[in-house]
């Protein structure tokens, strides 16, 4: 009896077990047992190499800068003050996923980025232009940093390019015939002009919104009239009242830029502005008008001068809203790799093109790309004068000895188309001067790197001459980029997608949130630009921006990737000046700067060329560790910066966070530091 009742009890037991409802409530226990174990035991995976959020522990080679072993300068504002105390290094921290990789560590294009938290919109504060109050305390402190607050630099200062402008090392040069004087020379790293604040002109205003900036900017923001007395009347600028015109003209083109603009592209239509055409560079570019008239083609013209008689020439052109840098040709490479212009132009720029068997026109062909044309507008192109003519016969010859076709000569202007292949060099006589550069020598590598007397021999696969027209350049994958020397193993292809997709998301969500369809937003910088995701993000957008991509020193060489998908970069180090003048740029993007540069030089010394290179009133957006962050913030607060700090997508608990800085009006009655 006892055993029937326990066969039956039995038989009970196995119907029970294969009910449905225990066997869904079986398999949520083993469900939630599995989830308890991934979330508490999975090991992660390695990043990417441009997301990673794992500390740096090994250091890089880089190419270091002449003046990287002088004394670094203090955070602190008196000589005697120390900097301040770094956070102890912090354990090893799991990678947390940027959404860029797959749980299995595989790249994939499909990914999350996540959403903004709605109510940031609210608690956002609009762009504020209101005047810096004095303030009682002398110092900002937070929990773990204390800094003295940056006081500002005497008046005369307000233009100052500390690498231009270094008149104590410029007066030691033994020469300055080759125009050594307009290179770089950058003072020493405890030089008290690098550790304050450049104050702006009196009066200063935010600067006229794009496009009207075009055609006017006010007088208070650039007070130079030099450029007004001496080219007024060739239309280059004019002023009225409390603004400055500019009227398109040039001294070549007096007409206008437009109708010289549309000459050019009747005498030779394979240039087509806008399609094969894309960046451009203008050499000797005066008020930058040439430029300025080519953004309305869908062609982004880079336009660089020396900073010499006409000496805010750049500043000008940057007021306005276009695409600048101060840049000279002398004894140094040009700051861009090779093959990065479609056309190279110069118009009346004074350079004589034939000095030292072609010095600066070799140049111009390294940065020309295979198959891109070179326009030269001067005298000697249709002036009989027996000295005009024996230039114009000098830069026939020359120009032959490179290879250049002569495509058209009409009235002023003569265009010239560089081969796209080295068949017509491989065929020259041999000892024909100049002579091709050893294969050897790096074409790409800029940084205080000499000009050399040879000519740039293009890539026998065709990188870079081989490229699609814009805007479809934009987003496919360049050639070049697989020539790019980068430590990680992941595809390059992957990597490009990657960064394309990464900032597209984050962009939309900047956009979005933070309303910058609102901001008087003009002149950027993406200050570690990668492959130029960034910028092509804000493109794809429909921003109407012009970005400055800068490539640092102490990262891979992507500068050919971001010229060949029809953008603007340069290559510079962070640890020293940048080459433009104070109150440039209206938004920078810090992607992750300090943390790479933190071993090479302060972070102080960085936010402060931030600060000299901002517009007032305008943002910087810093996205770092979070181990560095107070350290960002409490250097942001001593130079007066409004600081927000905020979360990534990821989370609070993510290893990065964003800090959302904005550059004031500052108060005049503010205490000066020198």
């Amino acid at each position: 009896m006892v055993r029937h009742k326990a066969i039956l009890v039995m038989n009970q037991a196995g119907d029970f077990l294969k009910s449905p409802i225990t066997k869904v409530l079986g398999f949520a226990v083993i469900a939630f047992v599995f989830f308890y174990l991934g979330q508490h035991w999975s090991d992660g995976y390695q990043q990417l190499v441009f997301y990673t959020n794992q500390q740096q522990i090994t250091e890089k080679t880089v190419a270091i800068s002449p003046n990287a072993n002088k004394t670094t300068i203090s955070l602190m504002n008196d000589s005697t003050a120390a900097a301040p105390a770094r956070q102890p290094k912090p354990p090893p921290v799991i990678a947390e996923k940027f959404g860029i990789i797959d749980e299995n560590g595989v790249m994939s294009d499909e990914f999350e980025v996540g959403d903004f938290d709605s109510d940031l919109a609210e608690e956002y504060r609009k762009l504020n232009m209101s005047v810096v109050k004095p303030e009682d305390v002398s110092s900002y402190s937070d929990d773990k940093v204390k800094i003295n607050k940056f006081s500002f630099c005497s008046e005369d200062f307000r233009d100052y390019i500390p690498c231009l402008d270094n008149v104590e090392e410029i007066n030691k040069l033994n020469s300055t015939e080759n125009g050594e004087k307009f290179e770089r020379h950058c003072p020493r790293k405890d030089d008290p002009r690098l550790n304050c604040l450049v104050p702006p002109p009196k009066g200063y205003k935010t600067p006229i919104p794009w496009p009207k900036s075009r055609d006017k900017v006010w007088f208070s923001n650039v007070p130079h009239t030099r450029l007004v007395d001496d080219k007024g009347g060739q239309n280059w600028i004019e002023r009225d009242n409390d603004v400055f015109k500019f009227p398109g003209g040039g001294t070549q083109f007096i007409h206008g830029a437009d109708q010289y603009l549309n000459q050019i592209a009747q005498m030779v239509p394979e240039i087509a502005f806008g399609n094969h055409t894309r960046v451009v560079l203008d050499v000797g570019c005066g008020v930058a008008s040439f430029g300025a008239f080519l953004l309305s083609r869908n062609v982004t013209a880079l336009s660089i001068a020396p900073k010499d008689v006409h000496e805010n020439q750049i500043q000008f052109a940057l007021e306005r809203g276009v695409p600048a840098m101060v840049a000279a040709l002398a004894t140094r490479r040009l700051l861009y790799p090779s093959q990065a212009f479609e056309l190279i132009h110069c118009s009346r720029c004074r350079i004589n093109w034939t000095r030292d068997d072609g010095l600066y026109l070799l140049e111009v062909n390294r940065m020309l790309r295979g198959g891109g044309y070179f326009a030269w507008a001067a005298q000697p192109v249709y002036k009989h004068e027996l000295p005009l003519q024996k230039q114009w016969k000098e830069m026939e010859d020359l120009t032959t000895r490179l290879c250049w076709e002569l495509v058209k000569k009409e009235g002023y202007v003569a265009i010239w188309r560089k081969p796209s292949n080295n068949s017509c060099y491989l065929g020259r006589d041999a000892g024909a001067q100049p002579p091709l550069c050893d294969p050897s020598d790096d074409p790409d590598n800029v940084w205080y790197v000499g000009l050399k007397a040879c000519i740039t021999r293009l890539p026998e696969n065709g990188y870079g001459t081989n490229i699609t027209a814009w805007p479809d350049r934009l987003d496919n994958v360049p050639d070049r980029l697989h020539s790019i020397q980068l430590e990680s193993q992941i595809s390059r292809g992957e990597l490009f997608k990657a960064e394309n997709g990464y900032w597209k998301q984050m962009l939309t969500g900047y956009l979005h949130t933070y309303h910058w369809e609102r901001k008087p937003f003009r002149n950027v910088m993406d200050m570690r630009a990668g492959y130029g995701g960034f910028s092509a993000a804000l493109i794809n957008l429909g921003m109407d921006y012009w970005i400055m991509n800068v490539v640092p020193v102490s990262a891979p060489n992507t500068l050919p990737v971001i010229y060949d998908r029809g953008l603007i970069g340069v290559m510079h180090d962070w640890c020293e000046p940048f080459d433009t003048y104070p109150r440039t740029y209206d938004l920078l993007n810090a992607n992750r700067i300090f943390s790479t540069e933190q071993k090479r030089c302060n972070i102080s010394t960085i936010m402060l060329e931030m600060d000299r290179i901002l517009r007032p009133g305008g943002t910087a957006y810093i996205l770092d560790t979070v181990f560095l962050m107070d350290e960002i913030k409490a250097v942001g607060k001593a130079m007066g910066w409004q600081t927000t700090p905020r979360d990534t997508m990821e989370g609070p608990h993510a290893n990065w966070k964003l800090l959302i800085c904005e550059k004031n009006l500052v108060s005049k009655k503010k205490k000066r530091s020198m």
